[in-house]
């Protein structure tokens, strides 16, 4: 009961002010295979719940398919080439000193703003426990829990040991409690600061690490899964002979880093344990917001830093350009708003997460940023919009640039497509197997979206 009139007291201070609580909510890795983007087989009861009572994008995606470039991007509202940050090894402070990040600006805003777990880029799971390379100019409050999970990394069953610890296909079924895992105290934590008694209005960001790499969740997580029933994707045959090489150099050694199929699927449920491991900490982070009684003043951002392969193409993990690493689950939730609770189709990018949550907590929105507020999406799903959506990624070869229309998507790699182009017709072929860029009667398309491309990406 305690915990709970302090929760009240936090609250109800903002709920009679105009400013609003903002929960940030990012998961690490987290792609869109839940059951509120239609993956029945999912069980993720509480990310679709929340899904529900707001909007969820159904085509949001990131500027770049990989943690750190994609983080410093939504927390920039800047994209890739503007930060300077096109790896996990490149802090966007060394390019933009004077950048403003989100959590920044409400903090110079009069808001309480804390971290709790991973936002920005942290190397998952070696930082766990640590702030890693954080940006401490955009905090008030940082924690940085550790479960026994770190502890347990020597218990891993591994299917690539030739890989770094945060790249390799492994998983562990984990004895013990949610609570005793760092999920489990990133969310108990969340829920400590959410109760503390402030006078300002709080920006709580929380940073969930799984379903990151290494697959670690209780057991009880997997056993909501069936190996017989989890299938890894087909690929056709020649496959390679079809696509530009650049295309699958995220994953050098092809398919699936040399894993048997067996293998493969396991960690493919894996992940989903995890996932399903995470939507309960997230359940429990929402529940004790609801019943405080005044979630209705808090405005709800759940966002995956960006999509993961599990074997589509032959591929794992994320660093491609294709649809299941660009496109990443985006809810959100203003109560606010009345009748929320729809479903999104329009293209949107993350760059629009800055200028939406501003204009939502009435902060000033800053003019430089690169993205546009999705605020009359969140009004009316339906409303008339025409934006593309821009992914870039550089992974071992070539660079490569994508344009994500309603109907297609366009890739080029290397030098104005010096290393091989694509073009995929996302109404005919949303798995993007067919490669229409050698269609000669697709020209008219392609000048059209190369345009749009070389616009976005200027020489």
């Amino acid at each position: 009961m305690k915990f709970f009139a302090l929760l009240f007291i936090l609250f109800s201070g903002a709920a009679g002010a105009a400013s609003p609580n903002i929960l940030f909510i990012a998961v690490d890795d987290l792609n869109c295979r839940l059951g509120c983007y239609g993956f029945e087989h999912i069980v993720s009861p509480h990310i679709d719940n929340l899904a529900q009572r707001g909007v969820r994008f159904d085509r949001a995606y990131c500027q770049y398919p990989s943690c750190g470039p994609s983080r410093a991007s939504v927390l920039s509202g800047l994209r890739p080439d503007t930060t300077g940050v096109i790896s996990n090894k490149i802090n966007f402070r060394e390019h933009l000193p004077d950048a403003l990040t989100l959590p920044q600006h409400f903090r110079n805003n009069g808001y309480h703003v804390a971290r709790v777990g991973k936002i920005f880029h942290q190397s998952n799971p070696t930082d766990i426990g640590t702030s890693g390379p954080d940006d401490p100019e955009s905090w008030d409050e940082v924690v940085n829990p550790a479960g026994r999970d770190k502890e347990e990394e020597d218990q891993l069953t591994v299917y690539t040991p030739q890989l770094p610890l945060p790249d390799q296909m492994c998983f562990l079924k984990a004895d013990g409690t949610d609570a005793e895992q760092t999920d489990g105290k990133v969310t108990d934590e969340a829920i400590r600061l959410l109760g503390e008694d402030r006078e300002k209005p709080v920006f709580l960001a929380v940073g969930y690490y799984r379903p990151h790499i290494p697959y670690i969740a209780p057991k009880k997580y997997f056993d909501f899964y069936s190996l017989e029933k989890t299938p890894l994707p087909a690929i056709p045959k020649d496959y390679r002979s079809f696509v530009p090489a650049a295309t699958l150099a995220s994953t050098p050694e092809w398919p699936n880093f040399g894993t048997t199929e067996q293998e493969a699927r396991e960690c493919i449920l894996a992940y989903d344990a995890c996932v399903s491991f995470v939507d309960a900490q997230i359940g429990r982070l929402l529940e004790s917001l609801d019943r405080s009684g005044t979630a209705d003043n808090t405005i709800i951002v759940l966002w995956g830093d960006h999509g993961y392969h599990l074997g589509e193409h032959g591929l794992w993990r994320k660093n491609s350009l294709f649809e299941e690493s660009a496109r990443a689950p985006l809810i959100i939730l203003d109560p606010r708003i009345e009748h929320q609770d729809s479903d999104c189709e329009r293209i949107v990018e993350f760059v629009d997460i800055f200028p939406t949550v501003t204009e939502l907590a009435g902060v000033p929105v800053p003019e430089n940023l690169d993205g546009v507020s999705l605020v009359p999406l969140l009004k009316n799903p339906e409303a008339e919009w025409s934006r593309p959506a821009f992914s870039q990624v550089q992974f071992r070869e070539a660079a490569g640039r994508s344009v994500r229309t309603d109907r297609w998507r366009y890739v080029e790699w290397g030098d104005r497509g010096a290393k091989g182009t694509e073009l995929y017709n996302q109404k005919g072929d949303p798995q993007e197997m067919s490669n229409l860029a050698g269609d000669g009667k697709q020209s008219a398309v392609i000048k059209q979206l190369r345009s749009m491309l070389r616009a976005n990406w200027p020489e």
